[in-house]
């Protein structure tokens, strides 16, 4: 069998291009062991015998503030003693400003009491400094140790045992005991991540650790770095919007339906308590600007979705999306056509979602489709509305799950009317609801 360092795919035959990842070079032959000595082996060893897992005594995880309410949303109420936690995002998105808020809070808080260990492969002490005090962050407690062996800062860790231990990046960290590989090999990574690991489990420290993302927007190394680690976080956003959203793509100590928003300022990423306020804040009710629900995790938010339609002066109409996918645009764009009647062959269209967040869900089909007839038209709705619902290719709206949260929440924000599929309907007070079928009937709105 042949194994790929990077992905850990298996395949039977020798390929230049690992079927799996599309990482050249990475397929080695795996050394299998013969089947006689397999079975002795097999026959060599005591056999063991199982635990029921009714006799075992469970107790509650007992949590350390991280110092930021929205760390602690996502981590599912803390940082858990003894966890590894993997922290990842593209260059420039603010993964070292959120582990210095982080490190800053977490040594004061009164469950934790003890020093923060940063370990730093990418930033000189001096830059570190400079960066806690340009954020305005606490750093007496934080003590700094350049990209030693990792075999040496598992032995750091053990006898001082600090309250939480940072790890920027885990592509930056050596060994002394590997021969041969170089920094951020795959069987480099996978090593390092083990000894970390197991220093967490027997000394009871919460490790943070960084790990870069390749241009795909994986993280950088094999995939058995993400299977070794207790937590997954994800730092997620657009460079140029202020907004981040932080959420856990894996957590053994809680769910990962929860996320946390950000913004980006001058003291570094501030927490957002009413992302919907914030999102809404600077709207201005113009033709191609509608309103339209974003589910995150157990979340709503609110958010804009303007569309500017115009006529082209080239043979091939513009269709342009950001925050949006551009071929779910085109299929809508060819849902009015077909089914509504709306002609827009002969016109230049735009899609954008205000702050930079993503409208992944098919739920803000319908806010799309009535954005565009809303340019189109060049009207605008007379009073603050919510579109919620998803168009089929038959031009029917379908409904949408959680529909009366996120109604709830519109009402919350000051919505006073709502537009939602037929089967969504529901009583919500303050909130006047309407309800369409296909895209044929939202040309009156």
């Amino acid at each position: 069998m042949f194994a790929c360092e990077k992905c850990d795919a298996q395949f039977p035959k020798w390929s230049g291009r690992c079927p799996g990842c599309q990482g050249w070079g990475t397929l080695h032959e795996e050394a299998e062991a013969a089947s006689g000595s397999a079975q002795a082996a097999v026959a060599r060893a005591t056999p063991k015998k199982g635990v029921r897992l009714a006799d075992v005594e469970t107790t509650q995880h007992v949590r350390i503030s991280a110092g930021d309410e929205e760390v602690n949303r996502v981590l599912g109420g803390g940082v858990v003693p003894g966890s590894l936690m993997l922290l990842s995002g593209e260059p420039g998105i603010g993964k070292s400003t959120l582990v210095a808020a982080i490190a800053s809070r977490f040594g004061k808080g009164p469950e934790a009491g003890g020093a923060v260990l940063y370990v730093s492969g990418e930033e000189s002490a001096v830059q570190l400094s400079s960066r806690f005090q340009r954020l305005g962050q606490a750093f007496g407690h934080v003590e700094y140790l350049e990209a030693e062996p990792v075999e040496t800062i598992a032995a750091t860790i053990a006898k001082e045992k600090p309250a939480l231990a940072i790890i920027d990046s885990i592509q930056t960290v050596p060994s002394s005991e590997l021969d041969g590989t170089h920094g951020g090999s795959p069987n480099l990574l996978r090593y390092a991540t083990n000894v970390l690991l197991q220093c967490a489990k027997k000394t009871g420290v919460p490790i943070l650790v960084i790990g870069q993302v390749t241009k795909e927007g994986t993280i950088a190394g094999p995939k058995t770095l993400e299977h070794l680690v207790d937590v997954v976080l994800s730092l997620e956003g657009d460079p140029v919007h202020a907004f981040r959203i932080l959420r856990a793509t894996k957590n053994r100590f809680g769910s990962t339906d929860e996320v946390g928003v950000f913004e980006m300022g001058a003291q570094g990423l501030v927490p957002v308590a009413n992302p919907s306020e914030r999102f809404l804040a600077e709207r201005m009710a113009v033709p191609g600007s509608v309103i339209t629900t974003l589910q995150e995790g157990s979340r709503v938010f609110l958010v804009e979705v303007q569309a500017l339609v115009e006529k082209s002066f080239y043979p091939t109409p513009v269709r342009r999306a950001s925050g949006f996918d551009q071929n779910r645009l085109q299929m809508l764009l060819a849902i009015l056509s077909k089914r509504a009647g709306v002609r827009l062959g002969d016109h230049d269209v735009y899609v954008n979602v205000i702050g930079g967040m993503q409208l992944t869900e098919p739920a803000s089909d319908l806010a799309v489709c009535v954005a565009l007839l809303s340019a189109t038209s060049g009207k605008a709705d007379a009073e603050p509305t919510v579109y919620i619902g998803e168009v089929g290719l038959g031009g029917e709206v379908r409904s949408v799950p959680q529909c009366e949260r996120r109604l709830t929440e519109a009402a919350r924000q000051g919505m006073t009317r709502a537009v939602v599929p037929i089967k969504n309907k529901t009583a919500i007070a303050g909130l006047k609801i309407e309800t369409v079928e296909s895209v044929k009937e939202i040309r009156s709105y």
